[in-house]
């Protein structure tokens, strides 16, 4: 994997957390405020939520370079 290739995944793994935390924190208040009078739990799990959908993608998009294709998977079971 190239520089230019990691620095692109760094950076879509970026935007992604910070469009997942965004988006949990936002449905995590606007549930505390509706439904759970004002408590703070649903903000923490919201965001925790959202950081951790980020962390698997991340983690998913930085493994792939690594991982064989399914379809050579299973060429070589069949030879087995």
């Amino acid at each position: 994997m190239s520089e230019k290739e990691l620095g692109q995944k760094w950076d879509r793994c970026l935007a992604d957390g910070v469009i997942k935390l965004g988006t949990g924190l936002g449905l995590g208040i606007v549930f505390s405020v509706v439904f759970f009078k004002r408590r703070t739990w649903p903000i923490t799990l919201g965001s925790g939520m959202g950081l951790g959908m980020a962390y698997a993608n991340c983690q998913t998009d930085l493994r792939l370079h690594y991982l064989v294709p399914k379809k050579q998977w299973l060429i070589h079971s069949n030879h087995i």
